[in-house]
């Protein structure tokens, strides 16, 4: 970003956010706080993030004329999810920047570019290759063996788009499977726990980590965090340092989150790194509550061009989301000594779909168990 259209804001101006679910909603509460507006950009009339701002624009990504007049009524944009699509962004950043930039989204959207990038700053991941037809898969699986992860390069998320090959599966009948001439495949890692670190950095280069989260998945969908993670120290700095390394050579400007593996070695535990988001992230939010600045306000104040906060962990803090059915039970949380719910406003709940979460501080989640 050059000097002259670094982005300054002041109370009162009006943030521009891609996306309509619980992350752009979370946002906007979070810039409400700090006397910042936000008109919500979404294809999805239900979307729950329209409740909480007075300006919203529903209309497809691919609508240039609705995406020309919401660029003119925000000062700055930026999005709550990266499958935001590319052409979008590059008409909007005509008009008024896109943090983060727009090539970040390029890099970050593709399984493959994203793997060679982070392998080009000297980082560990697990083993890949480049699939694009049945036979470059039965390649790929002679050379990185098995088991092993054939995943989609883009628009997977929670264990959508991906799936596990084991001895004795068909290469053949999970290729038509994935649907897709486009995929990465991955060697499966045996690891001992997941993490994941939440970073921000301001457009002037300083980076701020909070502490390394351990995350518990169920059904490829993240259903418990824990801060801070039960690594040791010398682990959690690496880990830090990792993703401070990866928001520089970015040259990113608000939250990403990095998420990892931690491996047992003889020689001592070591992390590869599994993905990045290019966002505020399910696994940051225990920092709602947990944390002296949240994710949400930290990436507000990164775009706005103001000075991030030094993030303070109140105490150890689980982080549960309510998931499908689970919201309804919300009643019970309430009744939890120390938990805070947060209900996102979605409307009929379907499984895998996350509807709400709840934080607790001082002590690990007995309700989620």
């Amino acid at each position: 970003m050059t000097e002259t259209n670094r982005v300054k804001l002041k109370p009162g101006d009006t943030i521009g956010i891609l996306g309509g679910g619980q992350l752009g909603r979370m946002l906007a509460m979070a810039a409400a706080r700090l006397g910042l507006r936000c008109q919500i950009f979404s294809p999805d009339p239900e979307s729950p993030a329209f409740d909480v701002v007075l300006n919203a624009t529903c209309a497809e990504y691919a609508d240039v004329e609705a995406l020309e007049l919401f660029a003119n009524d925000v000062d700055v944009i930026t999005y709550e999810f990266e499958n935001v699509p590319a052409s979008a962004v590059l008409v909007l950043s005509a008009r008024r920047p896109v943090l983060p930039d727009r090539k970040i989204l390029e890099t970050t959207q593709d399984r493959l570019a994203e793997k060679d990038f982070v392998t080009r700053l000297g980082i560990g991941t697990a083993d890949y290759a480049d699939v694009s037809t049945a036979a470059g898969l039965r390649e790929a699986i002679a050379r990185i063996g098995l088991p092993s992860v054939i995943k989609t390069r883009r628009f997977g998320y929670d264990g959508k788009g991906q799936a596990i090959i084991r001895e004795g599966d068909d290469p053949d009948r999970i290729w038509d499977d994935l649907g897709t001439k486009s995929a990465i495949l991955e060697a499966f890692i045996p690891f001992e726990r997941e993490i994941s670190v939440i970073a921000a950095r301001s457009v002037d280069g300083h980076v701020e980590c909070y502490d390394v989260t351990e995350n518990e998945h169920r059904d490829h969908i993240l259903k418990v965090s824990r801060a801070p993670a039960a690594i040791p120290d010398a682990l959690a700095e690496e880990a830090r340092h990792i993703a401070g390394t990866i928001a520089g050579a970015l040259g990113y400007v608000g939250v990403l989150a990095v998420e990892m593996f931690v491996l047992a070695e003889a020689g001592g535990p070591k992390v590869l790194v599994n993905e990045i988001a290019p966002r505020v992230h399910n696994s940051g939010h225990w920092t709602l509550d947990g944390a002296s600045i949240s994710q949400f306000e930290q990436h507000i104040r990164a775009i706005a061009g103001w000075p991030l906060g030094k993030p303070v962990r109140h105490g150890p803090v689980t982080m549960t989301n309510l998931i499908g059915d689970e919201i309804n039970d919300y009643r019970r949380w309430l009744t939890v000594p120390g938990a805070t719910v947060h209900i996102y406003g979605k409307g009929t709940p379907r499984p895998g779909r996350k509807m709400g979460h709840v934080t607790e501080i001082g002590l690990h989640s007995k309700a989620a168990e």
